[in-house]
Order: structure tokens, then sequence, then C-alpha cells
């Protein structure tokens, strides 16, 4: 469903396996370093602004998480 998000995603963080949790963050699959590879990436990806206060857990947590948060700052996941 979000083929194009995971791809971009593992474009720049190829070790992580975005599919396979829902606590990304919490489990510290993504830690700081990765976090915010991942946001640099996705502000490019998408021509979106990430703000520093959207950067919680919640957003990040998952596949389906950080789409919602693409879509919801005018980017699409869908590619």
């Amino acid at each position: 469903m979000y083929e194009h998000l995971r791809e971009v995603l593992e474009g720049v963080l190829p070790l992580i396996d975005f599919t396979s949790s829902d606590r990304l963050v919490s489990d510290g699959i993504l830690d700081s370093i990765t976090l915010a590879d991942a946001v640099g990436e996705l502000s490019v990806e998408y021509g979106i602004s990430i703000p520093c206060s959207e950067i919680t857990p919640d957003n990040f947590n998952s596949l389906a998480a950080i789409a919602a948060l693409v879509r919801r700052l005018g980017g699409n996941p869908e590619g």
C-alpha cells in the first residue's frame, strides 16, 4: 500500500525493515540519528517541511503513521 514510501525510507536506511514493526521509535529501531536521516529524506522526496513538534514517536512508530504524517503535511506517500 505504501510501497513508494517504504522504498524511499529503505533507500536512506537500508538496514531497517519498516514493515515489521509498529513501534519503530519506541523499540529503538529508529534512533535520533536515523530519525533525522528519515526526516531529511522525506522532506526532500515529498517537498514537505516537518516541524520539530511533529517528530514524535506517534508519527514515526510505523510505516502507516509516517504515511499519515506525510499526507497531513501535504505530501503523497503513494508516490
